[in-house]
């Protein structure tokens, strides 16, 4: 299997499938690379290249106690870019991968960049504070990462719903079968407690305003309006404000699992997003 190694050391899996333009896709925050299936073939399948990394602490990435912030993961970014010899490359973050690719851009340069897409992500900055004061409380983050280390399959098992559906969704209301439904939860089981409780309090507390003013690159921002983890108002507009070269594309009902939920759709805006 494909690894790179980060610059602590750690061994970083990765997929690199297909030919032509590279198109990088990061994956939701306790996810792996194995949340694209249903984009990465179809892009290959068209002529782009696809590389699927798996974030420290998960899929088949090394596991190791530290390095969850967001400056060690672009820096694991860049090793990948670096190892590989990537350029032209169509950024794609997913939620908290969103955050990877900004502060990728502000602390390594756009040179080997040629495009970012943020689908429901997290970026600028999620918690509440004074300048920041739509955002969300700090108890919030403690609920969830205390639930996570309390009963994480029980914890999982209760956001399904709402992460694929929004805030009134229940599980017997979901287009999705509950046997996908299941292996997403999975997924996020499979990475370590650690790295999923640190993953957590990294997207909440670190602010990537300023990194999201200087992105310097087309950039299109995908999300729904009923999405419960990332706020539309919160995240996709805010973030967009920031980014002068941006446009926003709102996906009418729908939630924070666009990539299972509006697969056709979404594979569709990426493809003509990243051909050149």
């Amino acid at each position: 299997m494909p690894f790179v190694t980060a610059k602590d050391g750690t061994q970083l899996h990765y997929e690199d499938w297909g030919t032509g333009r590279p198109v990088i896709l990061l994956c939701s925050a306790t996810m792996n690379s194995r949340m694209w299936e249903f984009q990465a073939p179809y892009l290959t399948e068209r002529g782009l290249r696809c590389i699927l990394p798996d974030r420290r602490g998960f899929g088949r990435s090394d596991r190791p106690w530290d390095g969850y912030d967001y400056d060690t993961l672009a820096d694991d970014l860049a090793a990948l870019i670096d190892h590989l010899g990537l350029r032209d490359v169509t950024l794609v973050g997913y939620a908290m991968g969103g955050g990877e690719a900004v502060r990728y851009l502000s602390r390594h340069g756009s040179d080997r960049v040629a495009c970012l897409a943020l689908v429901c992500a997290t970026t600028p900055y999620l918690l509440r504070a004074p300048d920041n004061p739509d955002g969300i409380d700090v108890a919030v983050l403690e609920q969830i990462t205390a639930a996570m280390t309390a009963d994480r399959p029980a914890y999982l098992a209760g956001i399904a719903a709402p992460f694929f559906g929004g805030p009134e969704a229940t599980p017997d209301s979901l287009s999705l079968s509950p046997q996908l439904v299941d292996w997403v939860i999975q997924q996020a089981l499979d990475g370590s407690l650690r790295a999923s409780v640190e993953i957590t309090r990294t997207l909440f507390t670190e602010d990537l305003r300023a990194d999201v003013r200087g992105v310097d690159v087309p950039t299109v921002i995908i999300h729904g309006d009923s999405d419960p983890s990332a706020p539309l108002d919160l995240c996709a507009h805010r973030t967009a404000s920031l980014i002068p070269d941006s446009r926003v594309v709102v996906y009418e009902g729908a939630a924070h699992g666009l990539f299972a939920t509006h697969a056709d759709r979404l594979n569709a805006e990426l493809l003509e997003f990243a051909t050149p």
